[in-house]
């Protein structure tokens, strides 16, 4: 099954997700760059690559984000696991991938937890394995 298939059956709840982790590490994505770097965002205090499975998933994500009919959007191809476990790893902070984030019912969030990402670079253990962030950073600094 492909990664679109796969998340899909993970959305349908049919799924198993560690296959549907397995295929974004050996599925090239398209990922946009802007003014040099990954186009990305942040929610939730995670910085978000935006991967897309094809260039049709990267128009609708470009329709979404007013671009001009026509305007064309440079990207990269990358495979799936070079970047949760090189791209992630080098950004300042958490961060994950989220695949095809115009797509209502094909998107998908792959976080920087264990088993994802590495896990120096998880929000969940860290190299010692007692956890990648102090509390203060876990919660957002409150206490």
């Amino acid at each position: 099954m492909d990664l679109v298939g796969e998340i899909a059956a993970v959305r349908a709840g049919r799924g198993n997700p560690r296959a549907m982790v397995g295929e974004l590490r050996r599925t090239a994505v398209l990922v946009p760059l802007v003014d040099g770097g990954l186009l990305t965002a942040v929610y939730g205090g995670v910085r978000w690559i935006h991967a897309f499975t094809d260039e049709a998933a990267m128009a609708r994500f470009a329709r979404l984000k007013d671009a001009a009919p026509g305007e064309e959007w440079e990207y990269a191809a990358l495979l799936g696991a070079r970047l949760l476990d090189v791209v992630v790893p080098s950004m300042d902070g958490p961060a994950g991938v989220a695949v095809n984030a115009a797509d209502e019912d094909g998107s998908m969030l792959f976080p920087p937890v264990s088993g994802i990402v590495p896990d120096a670079a998880a929000v969940d253990t860290g190299p010692d394995g007692k956890g990648g962030m102090g509390g203060a950073e876990r919660d957002g600094g409150a206490r």
